[in-house]
C-alpha cells in the first residue's frame, strides 16, 4: 500500500507525457468530487460537485474543491463527464464552469437536471451538455469512454471505462448493487464480466460504506416497510429523505396512495427533481403531489408530506415546520415524523435539533434505527468484493470517502488479490504505466467557498477573519482626535462574541492612558496611535485568556 506525503509544490515534470489520476477533491473526505485523468497532455475532468458550509466558517453555504491546477491548462482540458445527478457529483459546474470552459458530456437524467443549476447562474444556452445515451460510448481526444449503467439513490449513475493507449481505467463514480431497483434496469453483470477481460489497469472505487458488512439492501424492502408503516398512525405524517432519491419518492407516494393519502411536496427542491424525472420518464403519470397549502386543509389522516430538511438544513422544510416557521405546515401531538434517511456524519448536532423540536410538539419520530425505511446507496462490503471479482483491475484507487474509508477499502481489495493498491488523497498525482501506479508528485489543491456571488479561496483573509471573530470574539475601538493629538470625544469601545472584561468608564481609562503616553508628536501620527491603542485594548483581556481581534475607527477633526 503506498501512502503519499503531504501535499506540495513537487510538481511532476512528466505530466505531459503517460497516463495519470489526479484527484482534486472527494479524496480524503466525503464530498464536492473531482477527478481528473490525463493522457499525453490531455486531461478529462470526470465530475464538478460541492459539499456545504458547516460552523467551521460561518455564513458559507456552499464549498468546492479549487480548480486551479486545471484551469491553468484549460487548453488541454478535453471535457468534464458528469458521473450522476447528486450535488456533490455536478453541483459545482455552474459555479466553476466560467474557469473551465470545455464541453460537458452526462446522460438524459443528469443533462437535464443540470439544466436547472445552469439556470440559476445564468450560465443557460452557454454551456454546451452533450447528452450520451445509457451504455453509450464517446471519443473525447486521447480517451474513448464507455457508460456503464449501474445502480444508485438517483437515476443513470454511471461508471466509466476510460480506454487510452496506456491503459484502460474503471471508474466506479457512485454506486451499489441493488437487485431490485424500482427505477431504471437492475446491473448487467454480464457486461461488467466482459469489461474484467479487458485487462484493467486501475479501478478508481467509491468507499463511503467500505465499513458496513455484508449488502447495501434493496429499495424494495423499503417500499414494503413504508407501506406498513403508514397504516399505523391515523394524524399527519411528515417524511423526511433526500430530494435526489427518486426511487424513495416514488416509494413514499405509493405507499401513501395505499394508505389513502394525498402527497404534499414541501421544499423547493422536489419539484426541481419531480420536474427533471417526468421530463426524462422516470416518474409514472399516475403519481399526483400537490403543494403544501392545497394539503393543509385536508383531514389529518388523508395527508402526507414529503419534506426537504432530514439532515437539520436551517432553511428547509423540516427545520421550519419543527419550530412554527413554515406558512402552510402545522405538526403537532398525534402527527408523526419519519426520517428516510441516515445522517451524515457531521449533521448530528443539526438533526438532533430538530429532532427535539418535534418531539417537544408530541409528534412521534421514526428513524431508520427503528424500521427498515432506509438503504444506502452505496456498497457495502459484499458488493465491493464482488465488484473486484467483476472487473478484475491489477491496481485499485479507493476514492470517495475520508482517508480512514480509503485506507479500510486498499485492505479489502487486497484481500480480494488485488496486485498493488494505491491510497491518494486531493492533490496526489499517481503515474500509472505497466508496471502498476505510484504517487509521482503532488498538483495545487484546495478549497474554494462560494460567497457574495464569487468563489472564494479558503485562505482569503475575510474568510480566516471570519473564523477568528467566530471563536474569539471582536473589540471595535472608535477614537476621535484633534490635529494636534488630544482626544476631541470619550472614546467608544464595542465588545462582540466575547465576555467584556471592563466598565465603560475603565475603558475609557484604558484607551485615553494609551494616547496620553504617547509623545505630542506621536500623536500626530494616526498609525502610531492605533498601535498604542490596539496594544492597550489587548492587555486589558489579558486576565481572561480571550484574544479578540482588535480594530481601531481613528478619525482626526
Amino acid at each position: 500500500m503506498n501512502r503519499a506525503a503531504p501535499a506540495s509544490n513537487d510538481l511532476p515534470k512528466d505530466l505531459d507525457r503517460g497516463l495519470w489520476f489526479v484527484p482534486l477533491g472527494g479524496a480524503g473526505e466525503i464530498g464536492m468530487n473531482m477527478n481528473l485523468y490525463g493522457c499525453d497532455g490531455s486531461w478529462l475532468m470526470v465530475d464538478c460537485g460541492v459539499t456545504f458550509g458547516d460552523d467551521v466558517v460561518p455564513g458559507v453555504d456552499v464549498v468546492m474543491p479549487d480548480p486551479t491546477f486545471i484551469a491553468e491548462r484549460r487548453d488541454r482540458l478535453a471535457a468534464l463527464i458528469v458521473t450522476h445527478a447528486h450535488e456533490d457529483h455536478l453541483g459545482a459546474v455552474a459555479y466553476l464552469w466560467p474557469e473551465l470552459r470545455c464541453p460537458v458530456y452526462a446522460t438524459p437524467f443528469a443533462a437535464e437536471f443540470l439544466k436547472w443549476k445552469l439556470k440559476e447562474t445564468g450560465l443557460d444556452g452557454e454551456v454546451t451538455v452533450n447528452v450520451i445515451p445509457l451504455g453509450g460510448k464517446v471519443d473525447i481526444g486521447p480517451f474513448d469512454v464507455t457508460f456503464v449503467s449501474l445502480t444508485h439513490s438517483i437515476p443513470e449513475p454511471n461508471a466509466l471505462v476510460i480506454r487510452t493507449r496506456h491503459g484502460t481505467l474503471f471508474h466506479t463514480g457512485d454506486w451499489k448493487f441493488d437487485p431490485d431497483p424500482l427505477i431504471g434496469d437492475p446491473v448487467d453483470f454480464k457486461a461488467l464480466e466482459e469489461i474484467g477481460k479487458q485487462d484493467i489497469l486501475a479501478l478508481i472505487g467509491d468507499s463511503t460504506n467500505v465499513f458496513s458488512e455484508g449488502h447495501s439492501g434493496s429499495e424494495r424492502e423499503v417500499r414494503d416497510n413504508l407501506t406498513q408503516l403508514f397504516g399505523r398512525f391515523t394524524g399527519r405524517i411528515a417524511v423526511g429523505c433526500f430530494a435526489s432519491n427518486l426511487a424513495r419518492v416514488d416509494s413514499i407516494a405509493r405507499a401513501a396512495k395505499a394508505n389513502g393519502r394525498h402527497v404534499a411536496l414541501v421544499g423547493q427542491s422536489w419539484w426541481r427533481i419531480v420536474e427533471t424525472a417526468r421530463k426524462t420518464g422516470y416518474l409514472a403519470s399516475d403519481l399526483a403531489f400537490s403543494e403544501a397549502d392545497e394539503a393543509a386543509h385536508l383531514p389529518p389522516d388523508q395527508v402526507l408530506y414529503i419534506c426537504t430538511g432530514s439532515q437539520g438544513e436551517g432553511r428547509a422544510a423540516l427545520m421550519r415546520i419543527a419550530f412554527g416557521q413554515h406558512p402552510d405546515v402545522v405538526l403537532e401531538k398525534g402527527d408523526a415524523v419519519v426520517f428516510s434517511s441516515r445522517v451524515i456524519p457531521g449533521n448530528e448536532r443539526a438533526v438532533h435539533k430538530v429532532q427535539n423540536q418535534l418531539v417537544r410538539l408530541g409528534v412521534e419520530i421514526v428513524t431508520w434505527r427503528d424500521e427498515v425505511i432506509h438503504v444506502s446507496g452505496h456498497p457495502a462490503q459484499d458488493e465491493l468484493r464482488q465488484m473486484y471479482q467483476l472487473i478484475r483491475p491489477r491496481v485499485a484507487i479507493p476514492v470517495h470517502g475520508e482517508l480512514l474509508h480509503m485506507t479500510a477499502h486498499a485492505r479489502l481489495a487486497e484481500e480480494c488479490q488485488v496486485p498493488q493498491t494505491v491510497i491518494a488523497e486531493n492533490g496526489r498525482a499517481v503515474r500509472l504505466d505497466g508496471d502498476g501506479a505510484r504517487v509521482a508528485g503532488n498538483v495545487w489543491s484546495s478549497r474554494l467557498a462560494w460567497h457574495g456571488g464569487e468563489a472564494i479561496p479558503f485562505t482569503d483573509p475575510a474568510l480566516r477573519e471570519r473564523k477568528r471573530i467566530l471563536y474569539d470574539g471582536a473589540v471595535v475601538v472608535s477614537v476621535v482626535i484633534e490635529e494636534g493629538g488630544e482626544l476631541a470625544s470619550d472614546p467608544h469601545v464595542a465588545v462582540l462574541g466575547v465576555p467584556d472584561p471592563l466598565l465603560e468608564d475603565e475603558w475609557d481609562e484604558v484607551v485615553s492612558g494609551a494616547i496620553g503616553r504617547l509623545p505630542k508628536r506621536a500623536r500626530r501620527e494616526p498609525s502610531v496611535v492605533e498601535d498604542a491603542v490596539r496594544t492597550a485594548v489587548r492587555k486589558a483581556f489579558n486576565p481572561t485568556g480571550s484574544k479578540p481581534i482588535v480594530r481601531i475607527q481613528l478619525s482626526v477633526v
